[in-house]
């Protein structure tokens, strides 16, 4: 254990339970339904509304082998094509073997999959898939539906939520087990302020950090608490510098920050082309799938043509869809387009990559076990070797959903446990509130240094700005720039700070061009020497210690087996 914690004022209040899940996607949400269904006190705890998280957003669907004359073997063999040589084959193989029964029980629990004329559940094609395997929902709205009937099956079966709540620390007994959370209640209700959930299983289910980026798809909550929060508490993270940037973000202008519309990778699984100005269809030749290559390629493809022709921007056309196809197959993404002025229907939609998916996160096993005891990750927040380099398009969904399963096993085998009493850190140490305008800043540093195209001059600029940033608030702040206050703006702030400067160091010192990282320096694969994962954790004096695998498994989480290859 670090014994660092944020800089937050003591809980005022305090509620039980069996396990806490913090987080409210698809992953979330399916380890509390089981959870509860196993006859486990749950309590959920997001930082919004239930159905605000990454989950409502995911436009293209959920991948799994259930087509006729698809196989998981098939399902595997293009996920390890696309992680570049880091997935962990087991976690693949579990992913894609049960990944099918998963999606047939999230049917069962009310999500309503679009259907073919004879019944069928409607599959399409998207990046790296070598066959129609992606199920969608509403069109492009298959984020939205599985939300709304996980969130329905939430309510109806009476879990505790708790909304609006910003997780803070990890709570550990005297053994230095998990012993719940403390988190920020923001507004009035049953609970305000600070408080603490006292649970002896703690289930990480917090999303992504897309806002460490100036432009992201990523919604506002996704600000990197989870990966934060486990750091502090001794976990080790990893593969955080394999940030998948999505090729096809509708382009709003220079300048533009925030979450961006994302135009769905389906639109080129269903025939869209990428063009630059005059109409050239660029990706062909430079992959067999040309725009239905691996997402690192075709966001490397977009980005080669832009520095070609010094633009900010690249095209992606759909017109030959026809206004009908538009409406039924797409009409979110219509919709989007339509409201910032563009009619794909009748023009090109601009586009240009924007910070996506963190392929890495909180390094767990297989049951989703972190290297603290009681603590469980799953989803974008966790790093369970699926993705190795480079997520293979819709797995993120089926990930979270298998692995979400395989935590609730888990915990339901060990129960009941009771949560040891809480401990204070006989000395805590705490990470310091960024200066006004800190946020702002950390965005823009990775934007520019750590963005799709990287070098050692520009990661080590972006880590000298990050460790000032980190020195001011250190120091209390500046002359000009006060530290923050505690709070949310703060609490994000520090976060993102922390996950930033996890990211470049390991980027740093990954010196090869592999899956969604781009070094320009080194612009070649080097499996010799860096065919393995990098694992970063905090140690007690706020340093970052970064240390190589030595080989490209995964170390076990604890002393727990393994489960066999």
């Amino acid at each position: 254990m670090t014994g660092i914690r944020l800089h937050a004022p003591a809980p005022g209040w305090a509620i039980d339970a069996d396990v806490v899940v913090v987080g409210s996607g698809v992953a979330g949400l399916t380890a509390a339904l089981r959870c509860t269904a196993a006859g486990l006190r749950t309590v959920v705890v997001t930082k919004a509304r239930l159905d605000d998280g990454s989950t409502r957003w995911a436009q293209g669907g959920i991948a799994a082998a259930l087509g006729e004359g698809d196989t998981p073997g098939q399902h595997l063999d293009d996920t390890l094509v696309a992680g570049a040589g880091l997935c962990d084959e087991r976690a693949v193989h579990a992913l894609v073997t049960e990944g099918p029964d998963a999606v047939r029980r999230l049917i069962a629990t009310g999500a309503d999959f679009d259907k073919t004329a004879d019944g069928e559940i409607a599959l399409t094609r998207e990046g790296g898939h070598h066959r129609r395997r992606i199920a969608h929902a509403g069109g492009d709205a298959t984020g939205a539906e599985i939300s709304r009937a996980l969130v329905e099956a939430i309510r109806d079966r009476g879990v505790r939520t708790i909304e609006h709540a910003l997780v803070l620390d990890l709570l550990t007994d005297a053994a230095g087990r998990t012993a719940g959370v403390t988190l920020h209640v923001m507004g009035e209700g049953q609970h305000d302020g600070v408080g603490a959930v006292h649970a002896p299983a703690v289930v990480l289910a917090t999303g992504g950090m897309g806002q460490v980026f100036s432009a992201t798809t990523n919604p506002a909550v996704s600000t990197g608490d989870g990966v934060a929060l486990a750091l502090r508490a001794g976990a080790e993270v990893s593969d955080l510098e394999f940030v998948q940037f999505h090729p096809t973000v509708l382009f709003l202008g220079p300048g533009s920050e925030g979450q961006q519309p994302l135009v769905s990778e389906a639109v080129r699984g269903e025939g869209a082309h990428l063009v630059d100005a005059d109409g050239v269809r660029f990706m062909t030749g430079q992959h067999e799938l040309a725009e239905l290559a691996p997402r690192d390629i075709v966001a490397k493809g977009i980005t080669r043509r832009m520095q070609e022709r010094g633009t900010e921007h690249m095209y992606l056309d759909a017109r030959h869809f026809g206004a009908e196809m538009w409406e039924h197959r797409f009409p979110t993404i219509l919709a989007a387009c339509r409201a910032h002025g563009i009619d794909p229907v009748t023009e090109p939609i601009p586009v240009a990559p924007a910070a996506h998916y963190a392929s890495g996160g909180i390094r767990t096993d297989l049951r989703g076990r972190t290297t603290v005891p009681g603590l469980y990750a799953c989803g974008e927040v966790a790093c369970t070797g699926v993705h190795g380099a480079n997520r293979l398009a819709s797995n993120s969904l089926l990930e979270g959903l298998v692995f979400a399963e395989r935590i609730a096993e888990d915990i339901t085998a060990a129960a009941p446990r009771v949560a040891g009493a809480p401990v204070p850190h006989p000395a805590p140490v705490t990470l310091p509130l960024p200066v006004g305008g800190a946020r702002t800043r950390i965005q823009r540093i990775m934007t520019a240094g750590a963005g799709v195209l990287r070098s050692e001059a520009s990661l080590r600029e972006a880590a000298e700005a990050l460790d000032a940033l980190h020195g001011d608030a250190l120091a209390g702040g500046t002359d000009d720039t006060k530290a923050g206050e505690p709070g949310v703006d703060s609490w994000e702030t520090t976060n993102l700070l922390c996950v930033a400067r996890v990211l470049v160091a390991a980027a740093r010192r990954r010196e090869e061009t592999r899956g969604c990282h781009w070094r320009e320096d080194h612009p070649d694969r080097d499996d010799t020497d860096w065919r393995r994962h990098l694992v970063v954790r905090l140690t007690p004096d706020r340093a970052l210690d970064v240390r190589a695998t030595g080989t490209h498994d995964f170390p076990p989480t604890s002393d727990a087996p393994r489960e066999p290859k």
